[in-house]
């Protein structure tokens, strides 16, 4: 019998900038993203806050969505996998980066705070397989094709509302 594994990350919290993309030169497009995630604890009777910093990378429709929907201070919500990479640095010493390659995500921020207003909509598009993250560069953004989020979103189950509708609490799945 064959041995199971699991590899999922999933993650609420806040963009500590503005989505960076860049494309592959196969013209793939790149999206580093980064999200901060608050926890609350209570250590010696005095309650203390943490936050944690994550590198979200998104790769090809799922990229140009991500650059196109999200801005600092966005809620997002991510699932993704977990994958290290490695590299020798210039003076010579082995480094090691963790980073969550992203499978879907679920806008969150409130209708009012931002461009984008409520967005609930689950987009999917990373590679499959083991992917490293290859040499990028800059491309304008004239330069890349209109982006059609209907091509890349997975049917869902349940009605999503329209970005100028709002959602109460108790209706997100989390």
């Amino acid at each position: 019998m064959g041995s199971r594994s699991w590899n999922k990350v999933e993650l609420i919290g806040n963009l500590t900038r503005d989505p960076e993309l860049r494309y592959t030169p196969s013209g793939t497009a790149v999206a580093t993203i980064g999200i901060a995630t608050n926890r609350t604890f209570t250590s010696e009777g005095e309650k203390k806050e943490e936050v944690d910093f994550h590198k979200v990378i998104a790769w090809g429709k799922l990229a140009e969505l991500c650059n196109q929907l999200m801005k600092k201070g966005s809620r997002v919500f991510v699932s993704g996998r977990l994958q290290y990479r490695e590299w020798t640095g210039q003076d010579g010493n082995k480094r090691r980066d963790a980073e969550i390659v992203l499978e879907d995500m679920i806008l969150i921020t409130p209708k009012g705070e931002g461009d984008t207003g409520f967005v609930s909509e689950k987009v999917s598009g990373a590679p499959v397989g083991d992917v490293s993250l290859p040499e990028v560069s800059e491309k304008k953004e004239a330069d890349s094709e209109p982006i059609k989020a209907e091509a890349e979103t997975k049917p869902q189950e349940e009605a999503t509302p329209a970005p100028n509708e709002s959602v109460a609490d108790e209706d997100l799945p989390f």
